[in-house]
Parts: structure tokens; sequence; C-alpha cells
């Protein structure tokens, strides 16, 4: 074990990550069903951020939001082949675990301070995104006779309704706040700060019992849209969320 951790080291990676992906490794050869192996693993994992062949992978959004299954994606490449293919996908690309696990067990497997920050991403950017795509329906459908063309009215009226401004001004407040450049395109990494910086804003501009409502509105279109066996959008958002009560 001792030079398989250091063969990773000599990749890049610090001692943690490299045992983190051995625990993996040794686990699932050993007989562990891979799923929990995984959580064990997440849990020794450390960095934050790392560059893995040629892509960046930034685990931790806005430096407090933990997206855990971009980390699972990352550390499956360590295991490819290994794993049932189906299961895999369905955890990667749906959310779908293999083995339900009680949120208390979650947290146990991964450590407290991850769960922690997974709250934060869940709450943060799935359920934020959840939000804007709850508004929009409503716009859409208050503008049903006008099918054509809308998309760009019904974007900015559900940013409107929820942020109170439109979101090039919003997106435009957040680059400046983060020293980020401006331009046309968002990147996806973009994408899931400006959203978990969003929820903030909200957070900071609403009263208490309008957030409690936002919050309650958008947990209960994803559970329809799982319900649902998630449709194409719900599938994007839902990605970045385990099935896990939460509590």
């Amino acid at each position: 074990m001792l030079e398989s951790a250091m063969m990773y080291q000599k990749l890049g990676l610090c001692r943690a990550d490299a045992e983190a992906i051995q625990h993996l490794r040794q686990a699932v050869s050993s007989g562990r069903h891979w799923y929990f192996a995984l959580l064990e693993a997440i849990g020794l994992w450390t960095s934050g951020e790392e560059i893995y062949g040629d892509q960046y992978y930034c685990y931790l959004v806005g430096g407090e939001a933990f997206d855990w299954l971009l980390l699972a994606e990352r550390l499956c490449l360590e295991i490819d082949g290994l794993l049932p293919e189906e299961e895999k996908v369905n955890l990667l690309f749906f959310a779908s675990p293999p083995v339900e696990v009680s949120a208390s067990e979650f947290r146990a497997l991964i450590g407290e301070a991850k769960y922690r920050a997974y709250l934060n991403y869940l709450y943060g950017v799935v359920v934020e995104e959840a939000l804007i795509a709850v508004v929009e329906e409503e716009v859409q459908k208050e503008r049903s006779r006008f099918a054509n063309g809308q998309s760009e009215y019904v974007q900015q009226e559900a940013y409107r309704r929820v942020y109170g401004a439109d979101m090039g001004s919003l997106l435009e407040r957040f680059r400046s706040e983060r020293g980020h450049p401006s331009g046309d395109l968002i990147t996806l990494l973009e994408q899931k700060e400006f959203t978990y910086w969003l929820f903030k804003y909200r957070l900071e501009n609403s009263d208490k019992e309008r957030v409690a409502s936002d919050t309650k509105r958008a947990l209960d279109w994803l559970q329809r849209q799982w319900r649902a066996r998630m449709k194409p959008r719900a599938a994007t958002l839902s990605r970045n969320m385990a099935r896990l009560p939460v509590g």
C-alpha cells in the first residue's frame, strides 16, 4: 500500500488523496460493496480541487459547497472496469445510488465537515436551480399562448421574480465581486458558483417566510420530477444530489 501511495504522490496527489484512492481499490477488490467503499474514500479525500489528466475538478463550489458527485465521478475513474456500469451511470447521472442509505449513515461515511458542505451544495445549488425552474414554469404557463420566441423573456422574468433583478445584471455583479472576467460565455463551474452566490443573495434579501416557502416549492418540484422518472431538465439538476433524507 505504501508503494502505491508513493506512486500516486508522484502523479501530484497529496498523501491523503492517494490513500483515499488506495482504500477504494483495496476495499472493492476485497469484496466491499463499491458504493460504501466510494463513500469511505470520499471521506478520506482532502483536496478541494485538482487537475486530473487535462481536466480541472473543483469539488468545493464557492469554497463552501461540496459537489460530492463530481468527486465520486473522479474516483470512479480510478476503478474503471471494476464497477457495474449501469449502477455507476445511475449514480453519476441520475443521482440514484445502488444502495439506499440513511442521512445519518451517509453523514458518518463521508464525515461531518463534508456532510455540512454537501448540504450547502444541496440547498445552494441543486434546490436553487430547482426554484428557478419552478418560477420559469409558472411564467411559461402564464404566457402559454405566446409559445414561440419567449424563452429569453421567461428566464429573465423568473430571475426578476426570485431575485428582483434580471440575470445579466446579477451575473455582472457576481463577476465583479469575484473578480471574474465579463463575457457572453459561462462555464459549468462558473454557473455553479453563480447559482450558489444567488442562493446567498436571496437569503440576504428575502424575509425568512419567503425563503422557507420558496425552498419548499423547489423541493416539492424536485420530488415530482423524480416520481416522474426525472424529466430531462430534472435529470441534469439532480445529477448533483443524492436521493437521501435530510436531517
